[in-house]
């Protein structure tokens, strides 16, 4: 039992680290709505279901001792946090992200309503974590050392694995709630306009440092 509690501590505070997950459900949330906030940590949850599945059958280690494997996922995961981000920021400059391109209300919203594809949030989230080798790594390397002598691996890496994506989803679903609750602050062209230009270049730059290995 005490495993488990010190594995569910651990993951409490690594899931509070602000990361590329958490960036992308603010910004979902923000330019799209509660729905596609939710719907971004619904796929970062999915993604990393399939990298604890990969881990629980060992499919994982063997990626993580392959530097090939390894490389051209890290690779990938870092083209497309670095697409998102250029992404964010040519949107901008087409108009659409413009201080004053939306009409202003007395209580301070936009009068034109936000709207998204929430498909679209759930496979950024998902593809987010699937191009993450560093989640086989943490897994590979972490989920023994909470595994106690005699127990059965399998069923165990799995329960490990389960409390952690759950944790981690409950994580992000309260910080899509806290931004959503904070819209009418967060939409205010002038704020909006510059949290998206932070937040692209803050996928920019988790994009930069994956692929330098940081």
């Amino acid at each position: 039992m005490s495993n488990l509690v010190g594995f569910l501590v651990l993951t409490v505070a690594l899931s509070a680290t602000p990361g590329p997950d958490d960036v992308l459900v603010l910004r979902y949330t923000v330019g799209c709505g509660s729905r596609c906030g939710t719907a971004a940590a619904a796929g970062v949850a999915v993604g990393t279901l399939v990298w604890g599945s990969v881990t629980a059958i060992g499919l994982a280690a063997v990626i993580s001792r392959s530097g090939l494997a390894y490389d051209l996922i890290r690779s990938a995961g870092a083209v497309y946090l670095v697409t998102l981000g250029v992404a964010g920021f040519v949107a901008q400059f087409r108009g659409r992200s413009r201080p004053d391109c939306r009409p202003w209300r007395d209580d301070g919203r936009s009068q034109v309503p936000r709207t998204g594809n929430p498909r679209n949030a759930f496979a950024a989230g998902c593809l987010s974590d699937l191009l993450n080798p560093k989640i086989a790594l943490f897994y590979v390397a972490v989920l023994p050392q909470f595994i106690p002598p005699g127990e059965p691996v399998l069923g165990y890496s799995v329960v490990l694995c389960a409390i952690d994506i759950a944790v981690a989803l409950t994580w992000l679903l309260v910080l899509a709630r806290l931004a959503d609750a904070a819209l009418g602050w967060l939409r205010r062209p002038p704020v909006e306009f510059w949290l998206e230009r932070l937040l692209s270049a803050s996928l920019i730059g988790i994009g930069a440092a994956v692929s330098l290995g940081i």
